[in-house]
C-alpha cells in the first residue's frame, strides 16, 4: 500500500512539474511527459542519476562520450543554467524550447549569438567564429580544408561587421542574420512539434492521471 502511494504522489509531483513547464516554455503538458522520457533515456546513459552529465550530452549528440568538442561543450554549458556542471529537467525543458519552431526568431537570435561568444566578452571575434565553424563541421562528420574555413570566417567577418571593428556584436548579429536566415536552421529542431508521437505512450498521460 505504502508503495502504491509513493508512486502516485511522485507521479503527481512530475505532473506538477509539467504543468509548470509547460506554462514557462513552448511545449503542452504531453510535450513536457514527453521530453521527461526523453530526459530519463539520456541522463540514465551513464550514470543514472536523474541528471545530464556532460559525457551523457556528447554521447548524445556524438555518440562519443570521451572525445571533447566545442560545440558539443559550449551547447551543454549554455544548457547547464545553474552553472553546477549537470543538466536537470527543469534546465533541459527550458533550453530546449529555444529550440521549437513556435519560439520566436529574436530569442534564436539572441541565443545564437550567446553560442558563438564563446568567452562571453559581449563580441563574436575571428578565432570564436573558426573554433565553431570547426567544431559544427566535426559534429556533422563534413572535412573541409583550413583555406576553405578562413574564407567562410572571413567572409562572414566582413559581411556582419558593418563598424569595421574586426568583430561582431549583437545588433551586428541581428542583422547578419536577418539577410542570411539559413544561419538559425541549426536553431529548430522540427521534431520538437511532433515529440508526442516519438512517444505516444505520454498522451494524455496527465488526463489518465486525474
Amino acid at each position: 500500500m505504502s508503495c502504491f502511494c509513493f508512486k502516485k504522489s511522485r507521479s503527481k509531483i512530475e505532473q506538477e512539474q509539467s504543468i509548470i513547464l509547460a506554462s514557462e516554455t513552448y511545449f503542452t503538458e504531453n510535450e513536457v511527459e514527453a521530453l521527461l522520457h526523453l530526459f530519463k533515456k539520456l541522463s540514465s546513459a551513464i550514470i543514472d542519476d536523474g541528471l545530464i552529465q556532460k559525457e551523457e550530452f556528447r554521447l548524445a549528440l556524438l555518440r562519443d562520450s570521451k572525445k571533447p568538442n566545442l560545440f558539443a561543450d559550449r551547447v551543454f554549458d549554455m544548457f547547464d543554467i545553474k552553472h553546477n556542471g549537470v543538466i536537470d529537467f527543469g534546465e533541459f525543458v527550458r533550453s530546449m524550447s529555444i529550440f521549437h519552431p513556435n519560439a520566436s526568431e529574436e530569442r534564436k537570435i539572441e541565443y545564437s549569438f550567446r553560442l558563438f561568444d564563446l568567452r562571453q566578452t559581449g563580441y563574436i571575434e575571428h578565432i570564436q567564429l573558426k573554433e565553431m565553424v570547426l567544431a559544427t563541421l566535426i559534429e556533422s562528420d563534413v572535412t573541409l580544408t583550413d583555406d576553405v574555413v578562413e574564407s567562410i570566417v572571413e567572409k562572414t567577418i566582413k559581411e556582419a561587421d558593418t563598424n569595421g571593428d574586426g568583430k561582431i556584436d549583437k545588433e551586428e548579429w541581428k542583422e547578419y542574420v536577418a539577410k542570411n536566415p539559413s544561419i538559425l536552421k541549426i536553431m529548430t529542431l522540427p521534431y520538437l512539434k511532433e515529440i508526442t508521437l516519438a512517444f505516444p505512450s505520454f498522451v494524455l498521460h496527465s488526463q489518465m492521471e486525474d
